[in-house]
């Protein structure tokens, strides 16, 4: 019988198990990461600092999680099976302080990771833990390079950490096991991949993906400038800079945005560069009506209501009402009254309000695979059979957002994914369906460069 993930036993006042308590429940839930963070926050209260650690912890190890397994299994001393979900997790947490972050000493590392199995009322792994994690310490050494190779831990901008032996494949010999286990990229991704860009391209994305995407926020140009929070970040002692859009600021240091000064008041939100490009895409202008067909969690609904001057008609449908209500929370906050929620019922959007709409956005669920950084639970979620289903219902909502638009009007199709059959292809297939449709721009945005991954085409109906 499947032993059942064990849980905290009380409050986890402790950021470490608080990190674990969430890498357990990303077992449990179909949730997004920062979803799940949120929750456990609101039931465990903790500092700005412990939030952080937690936040930074859960990322690191959900990112390079095939990483820290191919460091940790030679040092497991049984097999792979026989070492419970639970255990696993408290290995990579301790792995990953050990070898991936470097302001948390070695000696506070272990010995926390070892008090978590007192703290999920399993003492008996203290010595398992113990063991393994000291094994892999003596693997690591102080001397960095800037090459690949099997000795060589990669770890951000380039960057490798040298091990006492070789642990990965050669990235000479075998460059697709590598990509797998030195920076923890699904293997049926390599597979597409590496045919596509090159080894060297993979391992720039590995790098971009491995590591936390600058923190962007979107200002509230409505309720303040650019410069004014740029200078409200600064006072209160973070470091940021402006991003390429205009209303972009980039953070060094990603944290909890609570925290931010600004946040209660609604002078921004958090929205990738490449996002940003979207609502510049549709343009929607003040006084129109706009149909946002896939619009939680909001980030780009709100965008063209900042657009509009908050003027206009925006009506912002999804399918999940639990996550329609952060589109209605989050232009609450930033004080933005011209959207309105409706929930559909069905997966393809036909039972939308009526039209005609002036525009379209339709912000399709797709396969995440331009943003594995910031949705590092995708990469383990995501299946290859998973995507013939995807395209799918991406040429039904397309195909729907269409029927929607007024003669003259425009749409814009959207994907946070690098995958031709999710973006170009679904374009190309509803073109040739709809005659009255012409494409007017498209534009794909590479992971890195400077932003997340993504695509959008604009097509104008016919009058």
């Amino acid at each position: 019988m499947k032993r059942k993930l064990p849980t905290f036993r009380g409050r986890c006042h402790n950021a470490r198990s608080l990190a674990l308590q969430v890498l357990l429940d990303c077992h449990k839930h179909d949730a997004f990461l920062q979803a799940i963070l949120d929750r456990r926050f609101a039931a465990h209260p903790l500092s700005a600092a412990d939030r952080r650690l937690v936040t930074q912890l859960v990322y690191s190890v959900l990112r390079r999680r095939g990483t820290l397994r191919a460091l940790l299994q030679p040092l497991v001393d049984r097999p792979a099976h026989r070492v419970e979900t639970w255990l696993w997790d408290a290995l990579y947490l301790g792995a990953c302080q050990l070898a991936l972050l470097r302001h948390i000493p070695a000696h506070a590392a272990v010995h926390e990771t070892v008090e978590l199995a007192v703290s999920f009322g399993r003492p008996g792994a203290r010595g398992f833990l113990n063991g393994v994690l000291r094994r892999l310490s003596e693997l690591l050494t102080a001397e960095h390079t800037t090459a690949a190779a099997a000795d060589a831990l990669p770890l951000e901008h380039g960057e490798y950490r040298r091990l006492s032996r070789p642990v990965f494949p050669d990235p000479a010999i075998q460059p697709h096991k590598y990509l797998v286990a030195a920076l923890s990229l699904p293997d049926w991704l390599v597979h597409r991949w590496l045919p596509r860009y090159g080894f060297a391209e993979c391992q720039r994305l590995g790098f971009w993906f491995a590591g936390p995407a600058p923190l962007t926020l979107r200002c509230q140009p409505l309720r303040c400038s650019r410069e004014q929070l740029l200078a409200a970040l600064h006072d209160a002692g973070h470091a940021a800079e402006p991003g390429e859009h205009p209303q972009a600021i980039r953070l060094h240091e990603p944290g909890p945005i609570r925290d931010l000064p600004g946040y209660a008041d609604g002078w921004f939100s958090v929205q990738d560069e490449s996002a940003m490009r979207v609502a510049s895409a549709l343009a929607p202008e003040p006084g129109e009506t706009i149909l946002d067909l896939c619009a939680a969690p909001g980030g780009k609904t709100t965008h063209l209501a900042e657009r509009m001057h908050n003027t206009g008609r925006i009506v912002a449908c999804d399918v999940d009402g639990q996550r329609l209500q952060t589109v209605a929370d989050l232009a609450q906050r930033l004080g933005l009254t011209i959207i309105e929620t409706y929930k559909i019922r069905k997966e393809h959007g036909t039972d939308v309000p009526p039209g005609p709409f002036d525009r379209v956005l339709v912000d399709v669920p797709c396969s995440n695979t331009g943003v594995l950084g910031k949705r590092p639970e995708a990469r383990w979620r995501l299946r290859p059979d998973d995507l013939p289903q995807l395209v799918a219902l991406q040429k039904r909502l397309l195909h729907t957002a269409v029927q929607y638009v007024r003669p003259g009007g425009i749409v814009v199709y959207s994907t946070c994914s690098i995958e031709p059959e999710e973006n170009q292809q679904v374009v190309e297939s509803v073109l040739e369906s709809n005659p009255e449709l012409q494409l007017e721009a498209t534009e794909d945005t590479v992971p890195g460069r400077p932003a997340d991954g993504g695509f959008w085409a604009r097509l104008r109906r016919s009058e």
